[in-house]
């Protein structure tokens, strides 16, 4: 179980760290965020940060589905921090 937060703190995809379980606030409105749809992600989802790769990647997990979101898109998804799992 993560432990919560005293305080809910909007930031984007890209700012959040390994182990942090996140709700999607805003996805992109465009193609990308079509996507996101697709494959389950939409606003109020809750999705865990499980990795960060060497050049910004950020690696989301929803339920065993485990998403690759580069930096540049990562940047444009804001999110709230639920809490972190250590």
């Amino acid at each position: 179980m993560p432990k919560e937060k005293e305080a809910y703190s909007m930031v984007t995809l890209f700012s959040t760290s390994t182990g942090s379980w996140v709700k999607i606030v805003s996805l992109p409105d465009n193609t990308m965020g079509a996507r996101f749809i697709r494959l389950g992600i939409t606003i109020g989802s809750k999705v865990r940060c499980i990795e960060r790769l060497p050049g910004g990647t950020v690696v989301i997990q929803k339920h065993r589905q485990q998403i690759a979101i580069g930096h540049t898109l990562a940047e444009k998804i804001s999110v709230v921090v639920l809490g972190v799992e250590e």
